[in-house]
């Protein structure tokens, strides 16, 4: 028996014997003093029950009994109804420590089965934890060979054009035109790479974005004027919709018009000469929507699941990396884009981006 438990059971043991010598002590004519003694026996027998189980509960409380017994006996001698009654509490003092060490072995079952519990959800935690970031390190690195992959698809293919434009320019027996077509195969491909490579930059290494509160119809403005001057080989008519009340947004209005812009050309190259894109925008429940629509042949179901893929593209001079870029961006700010395909004819993007970064 260790320290603790000695010096526990003889507290117990001295506040049992401390209420027999009162009651020894003090005179019969102090009933209600007898009295308190005799229901102070049951704090000993309700600790030793709590502390000792149900064992240690019945042991409290036969001591507790044989502590009173010399009282119980005096009182027989001049008031023999009521000394019944106080041998009646021996058995009473048996049953309170009984019960309670019954109560308090059931908590303490109930208590270690819980602590195992919670043992066991910890482990479980710990091994949830561990298979996530194992499959966080595998999608990173599905990630980064689909990506290695794309790269190298996606270079292979102007690097021919360069190849086969400089060996016929390096053999010098090609005319005068065929010549100048292979410089212009040259340049095109040298500008295609360099697109490519800085798209592909912008989506693996993100700019941390530089937030402020920005008027949101003054950068859509802005952008619809860089996309009609990208696109002044085709005629295609932008429509600002802006709702009466667009709040002011908290964002970096580089990237925001970095976003914008693809969505813009996109749909200029999908719309037909003579189309119409709608850049829209409004609040929604909390929001600001930034809305792009076109009226070309719209997306077809099949690619909806993988248009923000990286390097998954349906257009044949197309990287693959606009539409992933836009939806890192978006991420970045805390919104989220989705695309549809619209009834009549055209597709849809919709960027949702919260007013306040941070979520005010």
């Amino acid at each position: 028996m260790d320290k603790t438990l000695r010096l526990r059971w003889i507290a117990i043991l001295a506040a049992i014997l401390f209420c027999g010598l009162l009651h020894m002590a003090l005179p019969l004519t102090l009933a209600h003093w007898h009295n308190v003694l005799q229901h102070l026996y049951y704090l000993p027998i309700v600790v030793a029950g709590m502390y000792y189980g149900w064992r240690g509960g019945l042991f409290a409380g036969l001591l507790a009994g044989i502590s009173s017994l010399p009282y119980s006996l005096r009182l027989l001698a001049v008031m023999q109804p009521y000394a019944a009654d106080q041998l009646l509490d021996i058995v009473i003092f048996c049953g309170a420590g009984v019960f309670t060490g019954l109560l308090a072995q059931r908590e303490r079952e109930h208590r270690i089965n819980m602590e195992r519990t919670a043992a066991r959800l910890t482990e479980v935690y710990a091994e949830l934890q561990n298979s996530f970031e194992q499959v966080k390190r595998a999608e990173r690195l599905s990630a980064l060979g689909q990506l290695s992959a794309g790269l190298a698809h996606e270079i292979r293919n102007p690097l021919a054009s360069v190849a086969g434009a400089a060996g016929l320019l390096q053999r010098g027996q090609a005319s005068e035109q065929r010549r100048n077509e292979c410089v212009g195969i040259i340049l095109r491909e040298c500008e295609r790479l360099n697109r490519m490579l800085s798209q592909f930059l912008d989506f693996a290494r993100p700019r941390k974005p530089q937030y402020q509160i920005v008027e949101l119809t003054r950068v859509l403005d802005a952008v619809a004027g860089l996309a009609l001057h990208a696109v002044r080989d085709k005629a295609v008519r932008i429509r600002l919709e802006a709702a009466v009340e667009v709040p002011n947004v908290e964002c970096d209005p580089e990237h925001i018009q970095q976003a914008v812009l693809n969505l813009l050309l996109n749909a200029i190259h999908a719309s037909p000469e003579n189309g119409e894109v709608v850049l829209a925008a409004r609040a929604e429940n909390g929001r600001v929507c930034v809305e792009v629509r076109d009226e070309g042949p719209g997306i077809a179901a099949a690619d909806m699941d993988r248009i923000f893929d990286p390097f998954y593209t349906t257009k044949e001079n197309g990287t693959g990396l606009g539409l992933s870029v836009v939806h890192q961006i978006v991420q970045q700010h805390g919104g989220s884009i989705t695309a549809r395909r619209l009834a009549h004819k055209g597709t849809s993007f919709q960027m949702l981006l919260p007013c306040r970064q941070g979520g005010g």
